[in-house]
């Protein structure tokens, strides 16, 4: 259907991909991954026609569509909700005048066995067949369909567009694309602005999709739903995987260690050939083998050993000052837009050193909350802000805290303190978030989702602060930076709050949880983990569902207040039996490590042998097993770790 050839991209001289070619079939699901810079987005850009290759083409078939969602777009319009999602009808409107017009013509020719009245034909078939595919006739019903199932209200629908925030105008650009249905439909990360029960009705629409999907994301359960086949991106060159995301990872595994034997043992021939080589070649009797050999070794063709890009973001953030016990108090604190009320009588404290999540659907207030403690909006009620608190703000949407016409030098040159105003020093800190010497004069304006967000994350580390707040701060990061953020938050010693959707990333940065929702907050101890054992869901995919189909559960009575021996002597029982358990499991642990540690060492020793690979059939099953021992090792050493950190919690002054 869609067929690219040999494309090749540089930028600054050296090439970000070289000669990929593939093609995209009519029903394919294609999940396009790769890290930060890996020119995914360029990629998708080439597709859809809005940039053009160095070198190489792509070529649609006739009568093919193409429709693109770019991570970022800017919506400048005065329309309605409504009136702007009926606007992707427009091709409707045209194609109906069309057929009118064709049809006009069909009462008064008479040639009907020329080749004139053959085309005009073939038109007004084609315009019908795309006119029933956009729905002709039922526009307003599809319409009310994609958006209440990207999480509008009815309500919405006559409100201003220009009333909504970035991520629920970008849900209408989906909702537009979604009802245009172009034969390849081009996603860069559509979830970056979804909550959980509109990431579920946006699968079951890509599943019954009669066109061609691609895709970038970074939410490995959305991929694992939609995906296929399975499209990597990686220094500069293309692997083609016809398998889901979860698959696409055990495939490329074995891959690279397939690789890697094929390219050892190849590496020990050639040496043993060189050294036969050297060793004869002076002599006359055997010149002439020596010679036989260099030519067959001319001949072989090497076997190239692919790598995996390991770059990574590197950081800490700066030691937070002092604050006062206080961070920030509220009472009755609440927010309106006009006659839309988002917030009631909030009434809530955050002390010095909490780690705070925010949880609930998009809508229900989480990102106005942070605007009213960062003082980007007013409010009605009361709220104050601690003594000596200096806070560092992380803002979902990035064209909001970035100017468009500074050079990404320029954004944290500008902002700079006296310590950081020396070149190597802020040159150094770019390349820490993978900023090179080619970068650094990059207007904010050309730059990916990723790299926005790496330069925000980079302005975070300029001056110290004590009260850090991030507002979906993973929406634009690979899995590898995401950890490195974590990491970081981790060693962080200030006061702290995330918004975010990510379970993952959430778990254990956190020590409470207030959950949004119907215009208030409920408060919650303990990490992410623990908020959603509460709900009796494993990821947020099932809370948010759940809170649709049943209410919530009532606080449990208060319990009679016990003597503090008394609860000390239960505490130090209950402490006791937990360090025999966790010292059984340790030992258990240890031994299963050993012995599969074994196994794989005599699985490897195996696998040096050149003449092991004589067997076709047994060097694979020895590939799939050594793969399957090196997972279940990764997942027991995880668990003694964990086993480990908790028994030196309880046995630690």
């Amino acid at each position: 259907m869609i067929s690219i050839s040999n494309i090749s991209v540089l930028f600054g001289g050296e090439e970000l991909f070289k000669d990929i070619s593939f093609v995209i079939n009519p029903k394919d699901r294609i999940g396009l991954v790769g890290k930060n810079g890996a020119g995914k987005s360029t990629l998708m850009n080439i597709i859809a026609g809005t940039r053009i290759p160095d070198k190489g083409k792509v070529d649609i078939q006739d009568g093919k569509t193409i429709g693109y969602l770019p991570q970022e777009i800017k919506v400048n319009s005065t329309k309605t909700i409504l009136e702007e999602t009926l606007s992707v009808f427009d091709e409707a409107e045209r194609l109906e005048r069309e057929i009118e017009d064709i049809n006009k013509q069909l009462e008064e020719r008479t040639d009907y066995e020329s080749d004139s009245y053959a085309d005009i034909i073939t038109r007004l078939s084609d315009c019908h067949e795309r006119l029933s595919l956009l729905d002709g006739g039922k526009r307003e019903s599809q319409v009310e369909k994609v958006l209440l199932g990207l999480g509008f209200s009815r309500k919405d629908f006559e409100r201003p567009i220009s009333q909504f925030s970035g991520g629920w105008q970008m849900r209408v650009e989906l909702a537009k694309l979604l009802l245009m249905k172009p034969s390849l439909m081009l996603l860069d990360e559509p979830t970056n602005h979804l909550d959980i029960s509109s990431i579920m009705w946006l699968e079951t629409f890509f599943k019954e999709y009669p066109g061609a999907i691609m895709m970038v994301s970074h939410d490995r359960m959305f991929l694992d739903e939609i995906t296929n086949r399975t499209v990597e991106l990686v220094f500069g060159k293309m692997h083609d995987y016809k398998a889901s995301y979860t698959q696409y990872f055990e495939l490329r595994a074995e891959r690279l260690q397939q690789q890697e034997a094929a390219y050892n043992n190849q590496q020990k021939h050639i040496a043993q050939q060189e050294k036969f080589i050297e060793r004869f070649k002076a002599k006359a009797s055997k010149a002439k083998a020596a010679q036989s050999k260099q030519k067959q070794l001319d001949k072989i063709e090497r076997v190239a050993f692919d790598t995996l890009d390991t770059n990574s973001i590197k950081f800490r953030f700066p030691p937070a000052p002092r604050s006062g016990d206080i961070v920030y108090r509220s009472k009755n604190l609440s927010k309106s837009y006009g006659d839309l009320n988002v917030l009631k009588d909030l009434r809530f404290e955050i002390q010095r050193g909490e780690r705070l999540a925010f949880v609930g659907k998009n809508g229900e207030g989480k990102t106005t909350l942070v605007r009213l403690i960062t003082g980007q909006e007013t409010f009605d009620g009361e709220a104050s802000i601690g003594h000596n608190v200096e806070i560092g703000y992380y803002a979902q949407i990035q064209e909001s805290t970035l100017e468009a016409e500074l050079t990404v030098y320029e954004t944290l040159e500008n902002i700079a303190t006296d310590e950081w105003r020396n070149i190597s020093r802020l040159r150094g800190l770019l390349g820490a978030f993978l900023f090179g010497a080619e970068d650094i004069d990059k207007k904010t304006k050309v730059l990916s989702g990723g790299e926005k967000s790496r330069l925000a994350l980079a302005k975070l580390l300029l001056r110290p602060v004590n009260l850090l707040i991030l507002d979906e701060p993973t929406n634009h990061l690979d899995i590898s930076a995401k950890e490195v953020l974590k990491q970081a938050l981790m060693d962080y010693n200030g006061t702290m709050i995330i918004v975010s959707h990510d379970r993952d990333f959430l778990s254990g940065l956190s020590d409470r949880t207030f959950e949004f929702t119907n215009k208030s907050i409920k408060e919650h101890l303990g990490d992410i983990s623990e908020f959603l054992g509460s709900h009796e869901a494993d990821n947020f995919r099932e809370f948010e569902l759940d809170n649709k189909k049943k209410p919530a559960k009532a606080a449990p009575a208060p319990k009679k207040e016990q003597s503090n021996e008394a609860l000390s002597y239960e505490q130090r029982k209950e402490q006791e039996k937990e360090i025999r358990q966790l010292k059984k499991s340790l030992n258990r642990f240890e031994r299963k490590i050993g012995e599969i540690e074994k196994e794989v060492a005599s699985l490897e020793e195996k696998m040096a042998d050149p003449d092991f690979y004589a067997n076709d059939s047994g060097s694979k099953d020895a590939f799939f097993q050594h793969s399957q021992l090196k997972k279940e090792l990764d997942t027991i050493l995880e668990q003694w770790e964990e086993c480990g950190s908790r028994l030196e919690e309880l046995t630690t002054d």
